[in-house]
């Protein structure tokens, strides 16, 4: 008698017919190789395979007999055997390999019965919204319009209108919930159970679990029998939790016949410094070896998720709502705005300062964005770590069902002014250097990079933008302004001509050009600021004749003149794409260091509402009855197919250094085009 050992490492006894059972898992696989020569009984020198008409193998190395019955030379040879189909009962299938010596006389024959089960763990990996079967790809992420891999989001929004996304909260709140997940499907084929021991088992790695939760729908569906949709209502408590952070290996059941069974893999947090966003999931068929070791997989398939980025948009997308502060001080700006947005055609929001502490800045407080699939899409607002009066505004009116939060969490002593978010915007779609930017670029203001010191936008912000990847983002220098935010120098507005949109810069330099030409034409008693309360009307006379004004600007429009030329060269902008609008600067001193804010109401810090401009009303010096600094703005913007609107902000946000953006915000209609898309 002599042990023989059989592929898989189990060892019979020989005793002139060897009988064992193998389970094999069809999807994804090669094929079971049986090594021949470790089923021989001794002096072996031939053998031959018969099996059942379910069963297909091949012979390494080939074969040179013309009859698959003749014995065959036994040298080293293995056996490559799969499945026609998946078994209807255990060990339904059988491969036998018989054994013969010297002169061909028969010494024994082992016989290797077969279960075959069809396995498949399935996601959405072609993007079109369905859960494809099997697809090849399933297991990998490719961008591009042809690429592949399932895209997962973070569950931000809260079904339950409680002060949590839903991602906090410990378990699935309503089915209503589930169309925020991505639906994976397991699907399978084979006898009625597994054999005794064998199971399958989902799990994920110890560095996904910060990231994702899958649950698993408690009404398993067998094909052509599946449960009526209503039955959903009644099984909100029925998704039990299969993987999380404290459960990364969980057994799943196995329906037997041809069964689905459905999951929903709910995304945790967006992609980061410290996450690239991929996510995989693994499901096994682990098979028994011997009582108190453990299984061993047999089989795993496994399907890759990307978490959806987090997406900025820009001017030219479609206005959706306008929010604006009421507070104490602001009555007239506020009808004034009532008025545009209402004319306009939009719906305007209006939030109670008295419940965030008078805070008028909403521009400041947060940013609108989205997150998109294939299956679904809603809006999420980022909170800024500023946390003003504000602070609770995006818990207590925006989170909900289908409106998503997010924020970043920073040390206070690290938070400055230019973590607001008026120091964030985003370009429209441009290509830069033949490379396309279908959702434009993120643009945020910094100090000087080879400043020793002074502010800058705290880290965790400037990571979490980077790694959305998708509007690769522009750093400008913005530390020069009092305030310290890029929406007092730029602004994009839509064009009907050239890229669709042009690029709005103050410009001292055309301030002084319009003033030496009003001058010129002899009107240099004209006043600024006439009529105002409060505040001392100037001449263009004066303002030419003051040579400490006249030097200051010429240290802004330097600083200006930085910034625009990173923006044509990131943004593959001309000269022609980019405006100069005609607005003075004054420097102020804070903390022994003098920073810019504007001399008169800032026009370039509008609301854009579609060919619509929001522009805080300049009160220039007058010339034949109309401010020039409105006429200019109109000629420079009518011809662009816009309208002006001016809106005087002067006494309730001007004189606290802010405009008409800074005390608004919009929220705008998703892209089109689809992030997934993109090519890197």
């Amino acid at each position: 008698m002599k042990q023989l050992e059989r592929e898989g490492g189990t060892k019979e006894k020989w005793t002139g017919k060897v009988e064992c059972s193998k389970n094999m898992c069809m999807e994804h696989s090669t094929g079971e190789q049986v090594i021949c020569n470790r089923s021989a009984p001794p002096s072996s020198k031939f053998f031959s395979v018969k099996c059942t008409p379910s069963v297909q193998y091949s012979i390494t190395p080939p074969a040179q007999e013309t009859s698959h019955l003749s014995p065959i030379p036994l040298k080293g040879n293995s056996v490559l055997i799969s499945m026609r189909h998946a078994s209807q009962h255990e060990n339904d299938s059988k491969l036998s390999v018989c054994y013969y010596g010297e002169k061909k006389e028969s010494l024994g024959t082992a016989v290797l019965h077969l279960t075959a089960v069809e396995i498949s763990l399935d996601v959405d990996a072609d993007r079109d919204g369905i859960v494809e079967e099997n697809n090849p790809n399933k297991g990998c992420w490719e961008w591009g319009p042809s690429g592949h891999g399932a895209i997962l989001l973070v569950n931000c929004d809260s079904e339950t209108k409680k002060e949590k996304p839903d991602s906090e909260l410990d378990n699935l709140s309503t089915v209503s919930d589930l169309k925020d997940m991505s639906p994976m499907v397991l699907r399978t084929r084979g006898p009625a159970r597994l054999p005794d021991g064998y199971k399958l088992t989902m799990h994920i790695s110890q560095g996904d679990a910060e990231s994702v939760r899958v649950f698993r729908s408690g009404s398993p569906e067998k094909l052509n029998n599946t449960l009526p949709e209503k039955i959903l209502s009644n099984f909100v408590k029925d998704y039990p939790l299969v993987l999380s952070s404290e459960v990364l290996s969980q057994e799943v059941p196995y329906l037997g016949g041809v069964a689905e069974m459905k999951f929903y893999v709910e995304g945790l947090r967006f992609p980061d410094k410290d996450f690239d966003g991929l996510i995989s999931i693994n499901l096994s068929l682990l098979e028994p070896i011997s009582a108190g070791l453990p299984e061993t997989p047999i089989f795993t398939d496994k399907v890759v998720f990307r978490v959806a980025p987090w997406i900025m948009t820009p001017n030219t997308l479609q206005p959706v709502e306008v929010f604006v502060c009421k507070v104490s001080d602001n009555h007239q700006f506020l009808h004034e705005m009532e008025n545009f947005v209402a004319m306009c055609g939009y719906k305007l929001r209006i939030c109670e300062g008295k419940i965030y502490r008078e805070d008028r800045w909403i521009q400041d407080e947060v940013e609108f964005g989205y997150i998109d699939s294939p299956h679904h899409w809603f809006p999420v607002v980022l909170d800024s770590p500023r946390n003003g009066g504000l602070k609770n505004f995006p818990y207590k009116e925006l989170l909900g069902p289908d409106f998503g939060y997010v924020t970043r969490v920073a040390k206070r002593k690290d938070v400055s002014g230019l973590d607001s978010f008026g120091n964030l915007e985003v370009s429209p779609p441009v290509t830069v250097n033949g490379k396309h930017f279908p959702l434009g670029r993120i643009i945020v203001g910094v100090a000087f990079p080879t400043a020793t010191k002074g502010r800058n936008m705290t880290k965790v912000i400037q990571d979490f933008l980077w790694a959305q990847k998708v509007q690769e983002p522009i750093a400008l220098f913005s530390d020069w302004l009092l305030v310290g935010h890029v929406d007092e120098f730029m602004t994009f507005v839509p064009a009907i001509d050239r890229k669709g949109f042009r690029l709005l810069m103050a410009s001292p330099d055309a301030g002084f050009k319009l003033f030496r030409g009003l001058q010129k034409n002899g009107h240099g008693k004209a006043k600024l600021f006439e009529g105002l309360k409060g505040k001392e009307p100037v001449t263009v006379d004066e303002i030419l004749k003051d040579e400490s004004l006249q030097t200051e600007n010429n240290y802004v429009q330097s600083c200006i003149d930085w910034n625009r030329d990173v923006l044509k060269r990131e943004l593959g902008l001309d000269d022609d794409d980019i405006i100069d609008l005609p607005i003075l600067f004054k420097l102020k001193e804070q903390k022994e260091e003098y920073r810019a804010v504007a001399y008169y109401p800032d026009m370039v810090n509008m609301i854009v509402l579609g060919k619509n401009l929001g522009i805080p009303k300049p009160f220039g010096p007058k010339v034949n009855g109309r401010c020039a600094l409105e006429a200019e703005m109109c000629s420079l913007m009518e011809g662009l197919g816009l309208c002006c609107t001016f809106i005087d902000d002067f006494a309730s946000y001007h004189v606290n250094y802010g405009e008409v953006h800074c005390g608004s915000n919009v929220r705008r209609e998703a892209f089109n085009f689809k992030w997934w898309n993109l090519e890197f």
